[in-house]
């Protein structure tokens, strides 16, 4: 007898929608992405026909996230990431910055109390992991100069969301939110950051001690036993079981403890190896991302309220670009980089629906505002592919010039 698995359900159906849009797109000539949140659209609970479950996807997706964050990783040393520190840490603060002023300027603009602008402007200023490493890795950016950038970029990023998710809920009460006291001694404040960064500097210190050793060590033992079923599993658990961890026991983010995980295992003859054996699943998982992305869209925001849909994607594509664009340049770096750095940040994701939730719970947000944060992510997503198109070909025209 058959019984009805909302996880199957889920799996089948957003794989199959997923093939057949993403196909589409594909003989469009547009890239297949556009066609995996169309199919999120479809499988989504606001059109009729088949309703993938909305609990399950978001949690299937977060897999896609740990398996490519392990990935880069994988390619990622150490050195690379304090190579691009003095343009990335400063880079990344003033872009989060500048997209939290843009969105509480919107904000007040509209009405809306300083509390939800806030966390507004904050929600828009962080990108999505899988966007920007799959727009890296399709045009084979990864490795170069530029990539470095974005990727450390995008780390330092997740570390302020990290920090900005445990300091929210204390300050909720003076933002306007549900807070049990409306002052708070700066002495608290303080111990709850130093708390923070001293849990990720632990967990760091422990993958980069223990586990660059641990980790190599473990995987050589198991290429030993000639079985390729257990190396392919090995790495999996090693990024499941580090990025779940991390999670549990530092307040890592699972994307940032996967990362790690990469990372001390890329100075290892094993690393091609290991990202090989993870590639089809981090594949896999990353179209359910998208998916379940395009699922969390109710069509019916873009007509009701299309100018605050227009004005939070302008803050996105527009604000943050110009914003990363301009301070890329103050270091230094080539209109190229600046461009490409710019179009990999312009768009926002798994954090600022992270935020955007925990804004609810806390009494922050409205459902309204969630839904212009929901409705400029996708929009955004949609988006960034063409950016990088124009992107490319900007860095062609410029080479012609060069050779000639």
């Amino acid at each position: 007898m058959l019984h009805h698995s909302p996880l199957i359900a889920t799996i089948v159906g957003s794989l199959v929608f997923a093939f057949m849009l993403g196909t589409l797109a594909f003989r469009l000539r547009l890239p297949p992405l556009i066609g995996y949140l169309c199919a999120g659209i479809v499988a989504g609970p606001f059109t009729p026909g088949f309703t993938a479950d909305g609990q399950i996807a978001p949690q299937l997706a977060e897999m896609g996230v740990i398996l490519l964050m392990f990935g880069v990783g994988l390619h990622f040393s150490v050195r690379d990431l304090l190579s691009v520190k003095a343009i990335a840490l400063p880079g990344a603060i003033g872009q989060i910055l500048l997209a939290t002023v843009l969105g509480l300027g919107m904000s007040q603009l509209l009405g809306w109390p300083l509390g939800e602008g806030v966390v507004f402007g904050l929600a828009l200023s962080t990108a999505s992991t899988v966007v920007l490493l799959k727009a890296l890795q399709e045009k084979n950016l990864e490795q170069t100069d530029d990539g470095k950038i974005a990727i450390g970029w995008l780390v330092v990023e997740d570390l302020v969301m990290v920090l900005t998710l445990v300091l929210l809920p204390i300050f909720a009460g003076v933002l306007g939110g549900k807070g049990a006291a409306t002052a708070i001694s700066g002495s608290a404040v303080l111990w709850t950051i130093v708390l923070t960064l001293g849990k990720v500097a632990a967990f760091v210190a422990l993958m980069l001690v223990f586990g660059r050793r641990f980790i190599p060590w473990m995987l050589e033992r198991i290429v030993y036993t000639g079985s390729r079923e257990l190396f392919r599993l090995a790495v999996l658990s090693t990024a499941l079981g580090v990025a779940y961890g991390a999670s549990l026991l530092f307040d890592v983010s699972f994307a940032l403890g996967a990362f790690f995980a990469g990372m001390v295992l890329a100075e290892s003859p094993l690393s091609h190896r290991a990202a090989e054996e993870s590639l089809p699943l981090r594949d896999a998982f990353s179209v359910l991302f998208f998916v379940s992305v395009g699922m969390l869209l109710n069509p019916s925001v873009l007509l009701h309220n299309f100018w605050e849909v227009l004005g939070t994607l302008l803050i996105i594509v527009v604000g943050k670009s110009l914003g990363a664009y301009g301070i890329v340049r103050l270091f230094g770096r080539s209109p190229a980089t600046a461009l490409t750095i710019a179009a990999s940040l312009a768009q926002i994701g798994e954090f600022s629906f992270i935020l955007a939730g925990l804004g609810i719970a806390l009494g922050l947000m409205s459902e309204h505002s969630h839904s212009l944060i929901l409705a400029g992510a996708i929009l955004s997503i949609l988006l960034n592919p063409l950016l990088f198109v124009w992107t490319e070909r900007y860095r062609q025209r410029q080479q012609q010039v060069l050779d000639s």
